[in-house]
């Protein structure tokens, strides 16, 4: 069955360039213009992926995309952003987003994105304990001494990445190939940023679990046993 994506671009020539694109690649497409719009094709029927355009009439894309993560957690949120500010990402992963892309970009990479993001939902497995942390992959929750650690959905697969490759370091390279799909449309740089705010969440839990970084190589989930 074809996976459904909903579309929110108020530029109608960006809209259009989108739908023609992944419809191209076998998704169905559903577009709105402002937030309204989409919040009601939302109420309607069930999305696999949303694809938001930061500024927007009315509703910011940061708005709706915390909106649409109340709805569901299992929908596969990207944004697209004309601004690179590091503000602006870490605004969206806090919204809720999986993912970001900055304006102008590459359908190519658009593409890539969303294979990426398809290939998170396919990945099985029952539960990963480190230390402290228990990582429910089917459900897509990390509890640590009983308590949730809420975590986006690319900051939760970078964890399950780490955490079941405990035994060694994980290099950059395939961190971006496992979780973005691709190491040449996604700056490397985005991968020690989302390790800094998964390392934030982690340091101010309970956990026992660090992530530690090996220098020109990549990172690596450690737990120290308790004492």
């Amino acid at each position: 069955m074809a996976l459904r994506v909903l579309i929110v671009e108020d530029e109608p020539e960006m809209a259009a360039l989108l739908r023609r694109g992944l419809e191209a690649e076998g998704y169905v497409v559903d577009t709105a213009p402002e937030g309204v719009h989409a919040m009601t094709l939302a109420n309607d029927r069930p999305y696999d992926i949303a694809v938001l355009d930061v500024m927007l009439p009315g509703m910011s894309g940061f708005e709706i995309c915390r909106w649409l993560r109340r709805q569901d957690e299992a929908l596969a949120i990207l944004l697209l952003t004309a601004r690179d500010a590091v503000d602006d990402r870490v605004k969206g992963l806090d919204a809720g987003a999986d993912d970001y892309l900055t304006k102008p970009f590459e359908f190519v990479e658009l593409a890539a994105r969303l294979r990426a993001l398809r290939r998170r939902d396919a990945i099985g497995g029952a539960r990963v304990d480190v230390g402290t942390l228990q990582i429910d992959v089917a459900q897509h929750s990390v509890r640590t001494d009983g308590r949730e650690l809420r975590l986006s959905r690319t900051e939760f697969d970078l964890l399950r990445l780490l955490a079941i490759n405990t035994e060694r370091v994980v290099p950059r390279s395939e961190i971006l190939d496992s979780i973005w799909g691709s190491t040449a449309h996604v700056d490397p740089n985005t991968v020690d940023q989302y390790v800094s705010y998964l390392r934030k969440k982690l340091d101010a839990s309970s956990t026992t679990a660090r992530i530690v970084t090996s220098r020109g190589v990549g990172f690596q989930l450690i737990a120290p046993p308790r004492i």
